[in-house]
């Protein structure tokens, strides 16, 4: 196998050669502590930086087996490790030349913790060198070894190959590859260069978390907010923990439940239970704000967010109006039936939807990812919504607008007559927020007040004011919920493919996502939270339509089997070679980006 001394002697022979000289550098080659493969050579130093591996022996690494003994302690310490690289790396990468010269990077990470492909625990060994068949050196693989108790550590990260123009600048790609790269991970990723007692807080955060996460069911709760909590973040675009003027989360005493978790030990909160919530108060007080904390209560966070106990069911799903999506073939008619000219909304279907259909759509495709599943989930789902963000005339409609406009000329059945019925058929809750409209008062099972981001409750109160306070509504759209119906997509109408490429998919912020020639909005699916679970969303879509869309299975089959094929084989079976930037996703987001494709075709099974 080849050394450092034999890629030090190629990278000073390759000096001001042209920049695409430096594919002579992909291959496997040993350094003294950690294996270097270099999977990717960019072809311009403008272009996307190339992509290199590092795999460090168990021996070497040093971590403790007692840091990784559970799943949640392993995706823990992977995240622990991405941040500590990505710190090291910004502090020893330097500007080398032209474009993306001298850069060394990882990974962009946020507030969450997510299993992610740019770090991994190994029991392998990398393979020795092998002859390239097909030309495509990024396709090489590593082979396991015995199994051990011990694992080491694998990084994947990207590295700007310095430059002059377009030509290579060999002395210095020595000094960044053969010298900085193993100080890099020397100061990273060897436990003995850490902060033990800050990797140990950071894994048993994630596990106390994990831990909270399992036990709502058995206290027939959906979400936990911890007394001391920091909800407020410092602004719309920066996801970190707001520090001036903070008021931290406090419980009421009669919604107060506590916990014995493995690590903190005792830990109070507030419990919000199955069933029908309401978040009230005025402008300005909070309710939005706990509401996106129990949003993003769906994923573990880091130490010092403020929301690292701030858990909700993992199946919650946002819910929101989108005007001008594409809806394809849904069955809405739970919530709106009789449309002018006798259009059908059993199988509904437009380039343009409204408010009122886009939130129908939303929930009608959310409930199919979510009940219609093998794999149905052993807790009960949530449904958040803020009333900001949904259409009015689906919310509500009060006993004025009824006798105004007869039921028989008002398609929408609105949400209010829908939401009781969700929980007693599908045992599908609801977290709503709503300021404007004291309807809900009805049908609600808990009411939480905000008043100076202080959480009141308010469910006796506004049981009181409901008696006092006949609405003198007519209940609409029959006893039951309706009907859940599966779709089968049908695969002609996805297609990756744009030009030459057979495959052409790139992602933009977490908000788009370009696949073959279609532009896919995904900016209201409000819990993709990072640029590497959208980058793995549309991996996955393309291998979705390669392995499992044939015309024949449904939609919620499709999902199990993506999502089972990730759970037993990891992230990388989506992907065609080793990839550093995919994150863990959820099989609600999958689904909608898939229904969110404006040339999707479905049948119904």
């Amino acid at each position: 196998m080849k050394t450092q001394e034999n890629l030090r002697q190629l990278l000073f022979d390759l000096d001001n050669r042209g920049y695409k000289a430096y594919k002579d550098i992909v291959g496997t080659y040993e350094f003294p502590n950690f294996t270097l493969i270099i999977d990717y050579v960019q072809g311009d130093p403008f272009a996307a930086p190339s992509k290199f591996r590092v795999q460090i022996p168990p021996k070497i690494a040093g971590f403790p087996p007692e840091l990784y003994r559970t799943h949640s302690r392993e995706i823990a310490l992977r995240d622990y490790l991405i941040r500590e690289f990505d710190q090291n790396s910004m502090e020893i990468s330097s500007h080398r030349g032209t474009g993306k010269s001298g850069m060394i990077g990882v990974t962009k990470m946020g507030q969450e913790i997510l299993e992610r492909t740019a770090a991994s625990l190994i029991t392998i060994t990398p393979p020795s060198a092998k002859p390239i068949i097909s030309g495509n050196h990024v396709l090489q693989r590593t082979r396991p070894t015995a199994s051990t108790s011990e694992k080491g550590v694998e990084m994947r990260f990207f590295v700007g190959l310095p430059a002059r123009g377009r030509n290579i600048l060999g002395r210095q790609a020595t000094m960044m590859i053969c010298d900085d790269i193993p100080t890099l991970v020397d100061r990273s990723l060897r436990y003995q260069n850490l902060d033990a007692e800050a990797i140990k807080r950071h894994v048993e955060t994630a596990e106390d978390a994990d831990y909270l996460r399992e036990q709502l069911a058995e206290k027939a709760l959906v979400a936990f907010v911890a007394n001391g909590a920091i909800l407020p973040r410092r602004s719309g675009v920066d996801s970190r923990p707001l520090t001036e003027n903070v008021i931290t989360f406090q419980s009421p005493k009669s919604l107060e439940v506590e916990f014995n978790c493995p690590n903190q030990g005792l830990i109070k909160g507030m419990g919000i239970s199955q069933g029908i919530t309401l978040i009230v108060g005025g402008g300005y007080h909070g309710k939005s704000t706990l509401l996106k904390a129990i949003e993003l209560g769906v994923y573990n966070h880091i130490p010092g967010d403020g929301r690292e106990f701030v858990i909700t069911n993992p199946s919650a799903v946002k819910i929101r109006a989108e005007d001008g999506r594409s809806v394809a073939g849904v069955d809405i008619s739970a919530f709106i039936n009789q449309l002018p000219q006798g259009r059908s909304t059993t199988q509904f279907s437009t380039e343009n939807a409204s408010g009122s259909t886009s939130q129908a759509a939303n929930i009608m495709e959310a409930l199919e990812a979510l009940v219609l599943t093998e794999n149905s989930p052993s807790i009960p789902a949530v449904l958040l919504v803020d009333e900001d963000t949904a259409a009015t005339n689906f919310m509500i409609r009060d006993r004025r607008m009824q006798e105004l406009i007869a039921k028989n000329q008002e398609p929408i059945t609105p949400f209010i007559d829908k939401v009781r019925q969700l929980y007693t058929d599908y045992s599908v809750s609801t977290i709503l927020v709503m300021g404007g409209s004291g309807d809900y008062f009805d049908v609600a099972d808990q009411v939480i007040g905000m008043e100076n981001f202080q959480a009141l409750e308010l469910t006796k109160k506004a049981k009181e004011i409901a008696h006092q306070y006949s609405t003198g509504r007519t209940l609409e759209g029959g006893e039951n919920f309706g009907v859940i119906r599966p779709r089968i997509p049908l695969s002609e109408s996805l297609d990756p493919s744009r030009g030459r490429w057979d495959v052409r998919v790139k992602v933009r912020d977490v908000d788009e996502v370009l696949f073959g020639t279609e532009d896919i909005d995904v900016s209201a699916v409000e819990q993709i939270v990072s640029q590497d679970q959208l980058r793995a969303i549309a991996a996955a879509m393309v291998y979705a339509k390669q392995q499992y869309i044939d015309g024949e299975k449904t939609l919620p089959q499709i999902l199990d089997q993506i999502m089972n094929d990730i759970a037993t084989k990891g992230l990388d079976i989506i992907a065609p070679f080793p990839q550093g930037d995919l994150a863990i996703f959820r099989r609600f987001e999958l689904a909608a980006a898939i229904n969110r494709i404006r040339t999707l075709e479905v049948k119904q099974s």
